[in-house]
Formats: structure tokens, C-alpha cells, sequence
């Protein structure tokens, strides 16, 4: 099977993804193709070079793709003059979304109103960058695996899947054991850490509340966790 990585939530870290990059780069399958689960901006501090970094790489011709997740989205909107009501703009700016650390990044002062922020944001936040975030996909397939932010609903072809839900949805995909044809590769849903339940594997670990950001790489339905100290297989369970 060719091997394919995959890196999970980021969160504003870039050191973190940063040192994940390393790690691909020392893989012995370097150069694979590298699927980024969605989730780069808010609570870290350093969203802006999240995006750029990404975006740069993108750019440079490297087999990367960039799926949207619901942050991402989020931050998209908040964007968008009419994207995005005052209340949803609370919601994505109080300290449970992290907003106002995305904001922050491209050095906006984030006290003060709804739409002075938003005004803001307008002038700070580089047309490229709003661009790329409308054109994230919310799905990536190969021939063994799907890949999506948050998931899918059980039973329901992936042509017939909610845009919205393949950003968000939690129940009752995480508590559904059914194989989905190919495996499910989510993040999302942060964990102590990653995790393989035989039809689909989570790499939301966490990186977003000070945990590792986790990369795995995978051949076929074989998942391993890229490590300082090499490959470390993850297993059903």
C-alpha cells in the first residue's frame, strides 16, 4: 500500500507543527502525500504562521492538502461581513473557541466591539489567506482511507453526507463500530492522545490545550505514530 501521512488538529501551535514537519521529513516515506485534518487557528498563538506555513508549502508544490475544519470555518465567517451573526461572533471569540488568540496573531488588539473587530480583522488579514480558508475541501480520499475533520454519519454514502456534519459531528459517529468502506482519518474530538478503533483512527490529541500535536503515517489500514524516537504503531483497540 502507498503510504500517505496525516497530521491532526494544530490549533495555532506552529512550533508544534513545526516539529511534525521534521518528523515527515525524517520518515523514511518522505515526500508521501501529507493530509492536514483541519483546525489551524484559534486557541495557539500562533495561527497566522499556521496558515502561512501551510499555505506556503502548498504553493511550493508539496503533495499537501489542507482539509477545512470547523475553526477554520469559523474564522472564515467572522471574516465575511455577512457570514456570521453577533451572537456566533461571541461564541468563536470567548476563550472556549479562542478567537481572539487567531486575531491576536495578526497583531489586532481584541478588546473592544464585535464590529470594530471585525473591521479590523478586514484590514489585517491578508486577502491570500481569506482565499485559501474558503477554498479548504472538506473531504480527501484515496483508494484505503477517507479523510475529514470530524467524521462521518453512519450509514450514509459520502456523496450524501451534511457539508456541515463533516465538520463537527462528534454523535453518533464515535460511538458507531460499522466500517465505513475505507478507514475514517478524523481529528475534531481531542483526546489524551490518538486513537485506533478499527474503522476509523482519531489524531485530535490535544495540541490545542498544550498537548502533542500528533502525525501518523499509514499504509492502508497499518497506522503508525511518528515519534523522536521513530515509528510507533497504533492499534485497534
Amino acid at each position: 500500500m502507498d503510504a500517505i501521512f496525516a497530521v491532526g488538529d494544530i490549533h495555532g501551535m506552529h512550533g508544534q507543527l513545526s516539529r511534525v514537519l521534521r518528523l515527515i521529513d525524517a520518515d523514511p516515506d518522505a515526500g508521501a502525500p501529507v493530509v492536514f485534518l483541519g483546525d489551524y487557528v484559534d486557541r495557539g498563538a500562533e495561527s497566522r504562521a499556521v496558515i502561512e506555513t501551510i499555505a506556503r508549502g502548498q504553493a511550493e508544490g508539496r503533495p499537501w492538502t489542507a482539509l477545512a475544519g470547523n475553526h477554520d470555518l469559523y474564522f472564515r465567517d467572522f471574516l465575511d461581513p455577512g457570514g456570521m451573526e453577533e451572537t456566533e461572533a461571541r461564541a468563536w471569540l470567548s476563550d472556549n473557541l479562542g478567537g481572539r488568540a487567531t486575531l491576536a496573531s495578526y497583531g489586532i488588539e481584541t478588546g473592544g466591539s464585535i464590529a470594530g473587530l471585525r473591521a479590523a480583522a478586514a484590514e489585517a488579514v491578508p486577502k491570500a489567506h481569506r482565499a485559501w480558508l474558503a477554498r479548504l475541501p472538506r473531504v480527501h480520499e484515496t483508494a484505503a482511507q477517507i479523510f475529514v475533520h470530524a467524521g462521518l454519519r453512519p450509514g450514509v454514502p459520502l456523496e450524501a453526507q451534511d457539508p456541515w456534519e463533516l465538520v463537527t459531528i462528534r454523535t453518533p459517529f464515535l460511538e458507531d463500530a460499522r466500517e465505513h468502506g475505507r478507514l475514517v482519518v478524523h481529528g475534531h474530538t481531542a483526546t489524551e492522545g490518538p486513537v485506533h478503533r478499527g474503522n476509523r483512527v482519531n489524531l485530535d490529541g490535544g495540541a490545542g490545550f498544550e498537548r502533542l500535536l500528533c502525525a501518523a503515517v499509514i499504509h492502508g489500514r497499518d497506522v503508525a505514530l511518528l515519534t523522536e524516537g521513530g515509528r510507533e504503531p497504533l492499534l485497534p483497540g
